[in-house]
């Protein structure tokens, strides 16, 4: 069966996926939906990755609570830059560069995820030798607070989650 499925969670993903993104679940869809899935699980397999193991699944979901939070913050903060609502302060955008303790690959590429998709900021570099992350801010107006805010709303549950 792990032959035909290698991940039945990714299969049953991408097939969901797929009949949301046709709004559909005609039987022709269905049934290119299962082969897109079975191809995509396939093809992760062809690719190899390493076997991911979670250690802490309740750090997990704070963090996920987190990220969601601060993803409807950072959604309303930016609507009000965008549409000129936060008044006539000057607006300063810029580089911020944080020193971190995660080097777990995959903590660093849950922290990108998590950076990039909250509005507002940007993953830009990580320098592996200095453990240095580089992020861009939308508006920037305290280069300290904003170290603060990833190292002990991120950085510490992805240390507790991946080390």
């Amino acid at each position: 069966m792990t032959r035909l499925l290698p991940y039945p969670l990714l299969s049953a993903a991408l097939l969901l996926l797929w009949l949301l993104a046709n709004q559909t679940v005609r039987p022709g869809q269905i049934l290119l939906g299962a082969a897109v899935a079975l191809v995509g699980g396939w093809a992760l397999t062809a690719l190899q990755p390493p076997k991911a193991r979670l250690r802490r699944p309740a750090a997990a979901l704070r963090l996920g609570g987190r990220v969601l939070v601060d993803i409807i913050r950072s959604n309303i903060a930016v609507g009000r830059i965008v549409l000129g609502l936060n008044g006539r302060r000057e607006r300063r955008s810029g580089f911020i560069d944080i020193p971190l303790e995660l080097r777990d690959q995959k903590g660093l590429a849950a922290l990108a995820c998590i950076i990039t998709s909250t509005p507002g900021t940007l993953w830009v570099n990580f320098d592996p030798a200095r453990g240095t992350l580089m992020i861009h801010v939308l508006d920037l107006i305290d280069e300290e607070e904003w170290a603060r805010t990833i190292k002990g709303r991120y950085e510490t549950l992805l240390l507790e989650i991946f080390q």
